[in-house]
C-alpha cells in the first residue's frame, strides 16, 4: 500500500481537465490561469480538444507559470470510437509540446499508448457521460485513472463514475481515481473550480507533479480535506477536515460507515473486503466529498503504514 500522507513534502491543488478559448472554452489560457490561481489554485492543466476544426492545439500554458503556481501541458484527445458514442475522450497530462496528431485509422486506445509512451499522465474522461461500457475501458489499457467525479457532467447527472471504476478493480485492473472540472466557462456551464487533486509532491515543479500523479500520490476532492489514512491491525483510520460521514466501499457489496456531526477522525475494520481493495470516502455538511484512491489490501492488513 502506498498512500501519499506521509510521504515528503506537502499537498498541491490542481485540475486536470479545463478548457479555453483554444478550443471550445469561452476564456482565454491568461484568464483561465487567472481565475484558479486566484482562487488558490496551486497548478492546472489546461487540456483544449485535441481536434482537427480547433487545429490540434497543444496549449502552451508555460508563460502563465509564476511564483506559486504552474502548469502542467496536456490535451484531452479524441478517436473513433466507443460501442456507444462516436469518439473517446481521453485525458493527457504531461504531453511535450509537438505531439503528433492521430494517425488516419488510430483508435482510442492505440493513441493512449502513444500519449503513455510520451510521459504522459492519462484518464479516462467522464466515463459515465460518455456512456463507456466495461468493454471500451479494458481496451483503453494504457490508462492510469479514470475520472470519477467530472464537475461539467454533473449537470446531466452523470458526474460520478465510481461504479466502472469498482467493476475494472474487481477485475484486476490497477487503475487510480481523480476529480476534475472539466471547465469550459460557457454561460450555461457550471462555474469552474468544483473538483480538483491535492498531489502530494516536495515541490512545484511541473516533473515532480507528473511523477505523484502517476505514482497514484494524491487524493480528490469537492471540498473536504484528507489529511491522513492508515491501515493498522486491519482497521482503516481516517483524519480528516470536519464532515458528516465517513465510509470506506470497495471490491465488496456494502460499506463501512461512521455518521455525526463534525467527524474529524474515525476507524473501520476492513475484513469485508478481503485480499481486494477498499477506498475511502468522506462527505461534509455541505454536500463535498473527498476520496482516496484504491487501496489493495493484499494478502495482510495487519500493521501496514500508510
Amino acid at each position: 500500500m502506498d498512500l501519499p500522507f506521509n510521504r515528503p513534502g506537502r499537498f498541491w491543488r490542481g485540475n486536470l481537465h479545463t478548457h479555453s478559448d483554444q478550443s471550445d472554452g469561452a476564456l482565454s489560457p491568461e484568464e483561465v490561469g487567472r481565475l484558479y490561481r486566484e482562487a488558490g489554485y496551486d497548478f492546472l492543466a489546461v487540456t483544449d480538444h485535441f481536434r482537427a476544426e480547433y487545429g490540434f492545439p497543444l496549449t502552451d500554458t508555460r508563460p502563465l507559470r509564476s511564483p506559486g503556481f504552474t502548469t502542467l501541458l496536456g490535451a484531452e484527445l479524441h478517436a473513433p470510437r466507443t460501442e456507444a458514442g462516436p469518439k473517446w475522450h481521453i485525458v493527457a497530462v504531461g504531453l511535450p509540446l509537438g505531439f503528433p496528431p492521430p494517425e488516419p485509422g488510430e483508435s482510442g486506445p492505440q493513441l493512449a499508448r502513444r500519449a503513455w509512451a510520451a510521459g504522459a499522465f492519462v484518464g479516462m474522461a467522464h466515463p459515465a457521460a460518455s456512456l463507456l461500457t466495461a468493454d471500451d475501458a479494458e481496451s483503453l489499457d494504457a490508462a492510469h485513472a479514470v475520472e470519477v467525479y467530472n464537475a461539467l457532467a454533473e449537470r446531466e447527472h452523470r458526474g460520478d463514475s465510481w461504479h466502472l471504476t469498482d467493476i475494472l478493480l474487481n477485475r484486476g485492473h490497477r487503475l487510480n481515481a481523480y476529480a476534475a472540472d472539466d471547465a469550459h466557462f460557457q454561460p450555461q456551464d457550471p462555474p469552474g473550480c468544483v473538483a480538483w487533486v491535492q498531489v502530494r509532491a516536495e515541490s512545484l515543479e511541473p516533473k515532480l507533479l507528473l511523477a505523484a500523479l502517476k505514482a497514484g500520490h494524491y487524493y480528490s476532492s469537492t471540498g473536504p480535506e484528507l489529511h491522513d489514512i492508515r491501515l493498522d491491525d486491519g482497521l482503516i483510520t481516517v483524519r480528516c477536515s470536519p464532515v458528516g460521514k465517513i465510509l470506506i466501499t470497495g471490491g465488496a457489496p456494502g460499506l463501512q460507515v461512521i455518521e455525526g456531526k463534525a467527524l474529524t477522525e474515525g476507524s473501520l475494520p476492513v475484513a469485508m473486503f478481503g485480499d481486494g481493495y477498499c477506498r475511502v470516502t468522506v462527505e461534509d455538511a455541505a454536500g463535498g466529498r473527498a476520496w482516496s484512491n484504491p487501496i489493495h489490501l493484499g494478502r495482510s492488513t495487519a500493521s501496514t503504514e500508510a
